[in-house]
């Protein structure tokens, strides 16, 4: 599975890239592969996208898309 390094998450995990940020932020692969903006890395306290993969200093958002991450699929299962 190879991780994907997105720039520009904000505190709430949000990477909604078509938004006007005063800071650098990547498209989320996800949305680019659909022609869409409807996918969240996470939303606080609802749902982590099954591609998130975690957080690397300084905001910067770990993707797997379009390979799903196995454990957040598994939590997502236990709920």
């Amino acid at each position: 599975m190879e991780i994907i390094k997105l720039d520009g998450a904000n505190i709430d995990i949000d990477l909604t890239s078509n938004d006007k940020t005063s800071w650098k932020q990547a498209q989320c692969p996800w949305n680019k592969a659909e022609g869409a903006n409807l996918h969240r890395c996470a939303v606080k306290n609802t749902s982590i996208c099954s591609y998130f993969c975690g957080i690397e200093y300084e905001d910067t958002v770990m993707c797997c898309y379009p390979d799903k991450n196995i454990s957040v699929d598994k939590e997502k299962q236990k709920i």
